[in-house]
């Protein structure tokens, strides 16, 4: 990982898509800055960050409340089959890793970067990514904990594939390979066998109500709760490292092999980017706004033809088209407000946070126990509590959200941006 330190004020408009920019490098030469990508960014890292909010904890305050019902349930994740907004989180970051991606490739041909020296960064890049999330995934614990399910993780296994499309010229043979990726990814489980009527669920950790619940049956259940082809490679994968107890399952359903349908996340990234780069300065709306309907349809009829259930906590392949189908949405309205509209001072916060992105995402989960305790220290057990002990949760939370954003405010203001 590098910090990028850039003494020179520049707008944001002004600096380009990849901060770290060589001196040599022609100013002619530079793009303006796609604003609406950081926005869009921010906006993705603004929904991981607000954790701390604790909606749900409220809502727990003040049961039949809808309007707290509701913002709880968007800050979680789904059982299993749906779509909440805390969902469309890490859809939105490999999304937005692919749309990066032609503008990385461009800046570092124009600074002479060979494709070996590409190449070998995109190796050292997704170590970083794999090793910062084991990192991440064994605070608290006491060894190191092996996982792949994670958003850095996965698009850490990924990213050497993403990169070697970004070199493929035409655009039919990504569209090729994203076929190709989720067809062969939902032959594999379906071909995988059923589990029978005399498995016992709650041996990988699914209760009879979850499964009554959620599970589904006939050909469907190839993608029920850890017991499907996902969690089987992963009872053998995962085993191969050392860990406190032999892996099962995990509790949530989490698989390391989502990182195939992810790079098929990644790949509408990179379709998006190509797009976006090539109408600079003009936006094709046309273009993400088929995509976007596009993506949301396919996934539905698959999930509703009984063919491939839209879950993403295995990321289906018709999860990646649905979350696909969102992503492209989100990037044509962003683009429509900042760029075409020209209305930009309201994204300022999101830019902020946007053009951080590592940052933001190291901070959420390395610092938020601190600020909670210092709070707490200086200004009592009951800080936030202004006269409703429910919402104490809520207020403590904002005041922490802040401090995230004042730190990466402070980082921006001098030119300070992290990167792999």
């Amino acid at each position: 990982m590098s910090t990028v330190v850039n003494g020179a004020a520049a707008s944001t408009a002004e600096i380009p898509m990849v901060v770290a920019q060589a001196k040599s490098r022609p100013a002619a030469a530079v793009a303006p800055r796609n604003v609406a990508v950081d926005a869009y960014r921010g906006l993705v890292m603004l929904l991981m960050m607000a954790e701390v909010l604790r909606f749900s904890e409220v809502a727990k305050a003040f049961p039949g409340n809808w309007f707290w019902s509701l913002l709880a349930w968007n800050q979680t994740h789904t059982e299993w089959v749906g779509c909440s907004l805390h969902d469309t989180i890490q859809p939105g970051f490999s999304f937005l890793v692919g749309v990066a991606l032609p503008y990385s490739i461009a800046s570092r041909i124009a600074k002479g970067k060979s494709f070996g020296e590409q190449l070998g960064h995109a190796f050292w890049r997704a170590f970083v990514l794999i090793i910062l999330g084991f990192f991440l995934r064994s605070m608290y614990k006491p060894m190191t904990y092996f996982t792949f399910e994670d958003t850095l993780t996965q698009i850490g296994c990924g990213y050497v594939f993403l990169f070697l499309l970004g070199y493929v010229k035409k655009e039919k043979w990504l569209w090729v390979a994203l076929g190709g990726i989720l067809f062969g990814y939902w032959l594999a489980w379906a071909l995988y066998p059923v589990a029978g009527p005399g498995f016992d669920l709650q041996t990988v950790g699914v209760s009879a109500d979850w499964a009554q619940a959620h599970n589904f049956s006939g050909f469907m259940a190839h993608w029920n709760k850890n017991a499907n082809f996902g969690n089987r490679f992963d009872q053998w994968f995962l085993n191969l490292f050392p860990r406190t107890s032999p892996f099962v399952a995990n509790d949530g359903g989490y698989l390391t092999l989502s990182f195939i349908p992810t790079l098929g996340t990644m790949i509408l990234g990179l379709i998006a980017g190509r797009w976006l780069r090539a109408a600079a300065p003009a936006i094709p709306f046309k273009k993400l706004l088929m995509a976007g309907v596009g993506g949301l349809a396919a996934g539905l009829l698959l999930h509703a033809a009984g063919i491939c259930p839209i879950v993403k906590r295995i990321w289906t392949p018709s999860w990646t088209l649905f979350s696909g189908g969102i992503c492209f949405l989100f990037l044509a309205a962003f683009c429509w407000v900042i760029e075409a509209k020209g209305y930009k001072k309201w994204a300022f916060p999101l830019i902020v946070i946007g053009m951080n992105s590592m940052a933001a995402y190291l901070i959420a989960h390395l610092t938020p126990g601190f600020i909670f305790s210092t709070f707490r220290t200086h200004l009592g057990a009951n800080d936030f509590a202004f006269g409703s002990a429910g919402l104490q949760p809520f207020f403590e939370g904002a005041a922490v959200l802040g401090v995230f954003w004042l730190m990466l405010y402070w980082m921006y203001k001098r030119k300070i941006f992290l990167r792999i």
